[in-house]
């Protein structure tokens, strides 16, 4: 499946400048499905996709439901620790977790559409029922 594509948005659903929070649905290793927090930057034509989990204390970065970014729009800033990251490499610049990186996740844009490349998504619906498909 590492060559399955999926449309996760319109380019333009995104402010330029901003970031905007998904939560998908992937199947773990082990069968079950589960929500897969992520979030989307955009700056002009560029966008990078992320999960949305520090790496410091694995929790969620938005500081703010949807907020990811510092307050001049440059860095993404953990909101549980304040930690900073580049918004291109995800590299942490500063904080509890220099050094580290948050996980990337491939994506193109494609006719308009922002779409993860080489995951392996499931509906949404297989996450209410806390069950896999057999």
């Amino acid at each position: 499946m590492s060559g399955d594509i999926f449309a996760i948005c319109s380019v333009d659903d995104i402010p330029n400048r901003r970031a905007s929070p998904f939560v998908l649905a992937r199947r773990e290793e082990g069968g079950e499905v589960r929500p897969w927090p992520i979030f989307i930057l955009r700056w002009g034509k560029n966008v990078r996709a992320y999960e949305n989990r520090c790496p410091h204390q694995d929790s969620h970065l938005d500081w703010e439901r949807g907020e990811f970014l510092d307050s001049s729009g440059t860095r993404i800033q953990c909101g549980k620790h304040g930690a900073l990251f580049d918004l291109g490499t995800g590299e942490c610049v500063d904080g509890p977790c220099a050094g580290a990186r948050l996980t990337a996740l491939e994506c193109l844009v494609d006719d308009g559409e922002i779409c993860l490349v080489g995951v392996a998504l499931e509906e949404e619906d297989e996450i209410d029922s806390g069950q896999g498909v057999e």
